[in-house]
C-alpha cells in the first residue's frame, strides 16, 4: 500500500514539474532548460529569484506550482521515509522475534546448510513438529528460509558464536551438510569442543573422509551418494521389500511408524523381561531391537530379553500406541 501511495506522488509531482516546464516556457517566452530549473527552485524553495521578470500569468503559474508542488514534495519524501524506516524496522522487529524464538528452544537440533540435503533434513523435522534451527551465511537460501518460516541465523557455521547463538549448548542433536568435507569436519571440531555430549550427524561427499569426520568427533557419518547408489541397487534387487518399507513405515500408509524410545532409570520397566513388561499385550507395538548401553544391538529380542535403564527399544506400531507406551519408559 505504502509503495502504491509513493508511486502515485511521485507520477504527479512529475507532472507538475513537466507542467511548470511548459507552462514557464509558453507564457514567458524561456528555455525549455530555464523553464526546467524555474520550476524546480520554485517547488524546492531554495530562496533563487526569477530568472526573468514574470507577467501576472507567470506568478499565478508559479503560486499554484508552489502550493501543489510543495506540498506532494513534502508528502513523497515522507512517504520515501516512511518505506525506509518501516522497512528497517520490520527487519529489526524479525530479527529480535528470531533471536527470541531461538533462545527458547531447548532439545532441538542445528541444522548447518541448507543446501538439498539441509531442505530436505529440515521439512522432515517440520513434518514432525519437531524443533530446529538452520545457520546459512547465502542470502538467496536465506530468502528461502525466511518464506518456509523456519527458524534460522545468517551467519558462518564454523564462527563458535553462531553456533552458541544457535543454543548448541542446549541442543539435542547438529547436522553438519554444508557442501565443503573440510567445512564439516571445521563444525564438527568446533562443536564438539563446545558441547562434548551432543550427537553430531555429518555429510561426507566423498567417502575417503568419513574416518576424518568420526575422528572430528561426529557421531554418525552420511555419504549421500554412496546411499543413494545402495538404495538404488535395493530397488533393483529387492522392490517389494522397499515399497513395503516406503508404504508402510516412511509414508505411514497403514498408520504404522517406526519408532525408538529409551527406557529412562525411572521408569518402572527396568529389570523386567519383556514378557513382563506387556508392551505387545498393552499397546500393540511389535519390538524389533533393543541397543545395548554399550552399543551391542539385538534384534528380534526373545520374550525373556531384560529391559536395562538408558537402553534404546526399537518398535513398530501406531502413533497413538507409541505415545501412550513412550509414558510408561518416563
Amino acid at each position: 500500500m505504502e509503495y502504491a501511495r509513493l508511486r502515485i506522488s511521485l507520477f504527479l509531482l512529475f507532472l507538475i514539474i513537466a507542467s511548470g516546464t511548459v507552462g514557464y516556457s509558453l507564457i514567458e517566452g524561456m528555455t525549455l532548460f530555464d523553464s526546467f530549473y524555474m520550476t524546480l527552485i520554485t517547488i524546492s524553495t531554495v530562496g533563487f529569484g526569477e530568472i526573468t521578470p514574470l507577467t501576472p500569468s507567470g506568478r499565478f503559474l508559479t503560486v499554484v506550482i508552489i502550493i501543489s508542488g510543495i506540498s506532494l514534495l513534502t508528502y513523497s519524501l515522507g512517504q520515501i521515509a516512511r518505506v525506509f524506516i518501516e522497512g528497517e524496522l520490520q527487519k529489526l522487529f524479525g530479527r529480535k522475534k528470531l533471536e527470541k524464538q531461538i533462545s527458547s528452544l531447548e532439545n532441538h537440533y542445528i541444522i548447518c546448510g541448507f543446501g538439498r540435503i539441509g531442505e530436505v533434513v529440515s521439512r522432515e523435522l517440520a513434518d514432525e513438529a519437531i524443533g530446529f534451527v538452520v545457520i546459512e551465511k547465502d542470502e538467496k537460501k536465506i530468502e528461502q528460509l525466511e518464506r518456509e518460516h523456519f527458524l534460522y541465523l545468517a551467519g558462518d557455521a564454523t564462527d563458535e558464536e553462531t553456533l552458541l547463538q544457535a543454543g548448541l549448548n542446549r541442543a539435542k542433536g547438529l547436522a553438519t551438510v554444508v557442501s565443503s568435507d573440510a567445512d564439516n569436519v571445521f563444525i564438527t571440531l568446533t562443536a564438539k569442543g563446545l558441547n562434548p555430549e551432543i550427537f553430531i550427524l555429518s555429510r561426507a561427499a566423498d567417502l575417503k573422509n568419513e574416518n576424518k569426520l568420526l575422528r572430528a568427533g561426529a557421531s554418525r557419518v552420511v555419504c549421500p551418494y554412496n546411499m543413494g547408489g545402495s538404495r538404488m541397487a535395493q530397488i533393483l534387487k529387492k522392490p517389494t521389500v522397499v515399497d513395503f518399507l516406503e508404504t508402510t513405515l516412511m509414508s505411514g500408509a497403514l498408520g504404522l511408524t517406526l519408532e525408538e524410545a529409551v527406557v529412562h532409570p525411572t521408569s518402572y520397566l527396568v529389570g523386567q523381561t519383556l514378557v513382563q513388561s506387556k508392551l505387545r499385550q498393552n499397546f500393540g507395538v511389535i519390538i524389533v531391537a533393543i541397543k545395548k548401553m554399550d552399543g551391542e544391538m539385538i534384534f528380534n529380542p526373545g520374550p525373556d530379553a531384560v529391559l536395562g535403564a538408558g537402553e534404546i527399544i526399537v518398535t513398530i506400531g501406531k502413533q497413538d500406541d507409541l505415545v501412550r507406551m513412550r509414558k510408561v519408559l518416563v
